[in-house]
């Protein structure tokens, strides 16, 4: 299985320009013979979605989606983008579409409201984690700071996920103090592909808007939380790599720790802990 990372840059609020920009990476990802393809959070819209007038939501079957999903068939396809959703909603939604057709939407669950970040003000957070099928593996997204909440990893490899996607908008911040982005990111996906014996694939975005510096250094893990291949840093480049499912499932019979999870016990000490008032 061949999976590629598009590290790309966006023009913030200018969807047809970073529709276009998509477009070459998924041409030159299918010339690279790539079974699917994955783009950083919000790539079609850019991340300071506060600091644009226009309105920048998507339907899950918007033209441009579905143009892109169509010239990336028969590969496998992630977008981020800013959902226009039911009633009163707006999402930061991540799609992945096969054969053309939207699959599965992943929508952002933890949704960061410090420092400069202020997704909460734009953005409702997602209510579901759920993992699905693809043509190539069963998979979970989890959507930047949403990979910051073990208990999401958990609950991703405990519906199936060998492989779990992780698209980001990360930036080298001010807050908190010895904050290293890079490594904090490292230590994250190392960490779930050792402990939760899954694929990683870390997506992350370059170029600068307003105080964010997005660094790039996409990268992918092993179940053994070898990082296979690695994405310069603050440069587009689109990164391809051989990856072999069967080893997730050779690693989980070495080491059978994920199939300890003794789901009842959790779930009756989390209903014990919502009880107590655990609940926001």
């Amino acid at each position: 299985m061949r999976i590629a990372v598009a590290q790309v840059d966006c023009a913030l609020g200018d969807i047809d320009a970073n529709v276009e920009r998509a477009a070459k990476a998924i041409a030159a990802a299918r010339a690279d013979a790539a079974d699917l393809l994955v783009f950083p959070e919000l790539n079609l819209s850019g991340y300071s979605v506060g600091d644009v007038e226009a309105d920048l939501g998507m339907r899950t079957d918007d033209p441009r989606l579905l143009r892109l999903a169509q010239e990336a068939d028969p590969m496998g396809l992630l977008l981020g983008f800013c959902e226009d959703g039911v009633g009163v909603h707006t999402y930061n939604s991540a799609a992945y579409f096969q054969d053309g057709e939207r699959l599965h939407v992943h929508r952002k669950l933890y949704l960061p409201t410090y420092d400069i970040f202020e997704e909460r003000k734009h953005f409702s957070p997602g209510q579901q984690m759920r993992a699905f099928d693809t043509a190539h593996g069963r998979s979970a997204i989890l959507t930047c700071n949403d990979a910051w909440q073990p208990q999401l990893a958990f609950l991703a490899v405990q519906d199936g996920a060998r492989i779990l996607f992780v698209p980001t908008s990360s930036a080298q911040s001010r807050f908190p103090q010895r904050y290293d982005s890079p490594t904090y990111w490292r230590d994250i996906t190392t960490f779930y592909a050792r402990m939760f014996q899954v694929y990683v694939v870390f997506a992350n975005r370059v170029g600068v808007e307003g105080p964010l510096q997005f660094w790039g250094g996409s990268h992918v893990v092993d179940p053994w939380g070898g990082v296979v291949a690695e994405a310069p840093q603050d440069e587009e480049a689109v990164l391809t790599v051989d990856i072999d499912l069967a080893s997730v499932r050779r690693r989980r019979r070495e080491v059978p720790l994920v199939k300890e999870a003794r789901l009842a016990m959790v779930q009756r000490e989390v209903q014990r802990l919502v009880e107590e008032g655990g609940d926001l």
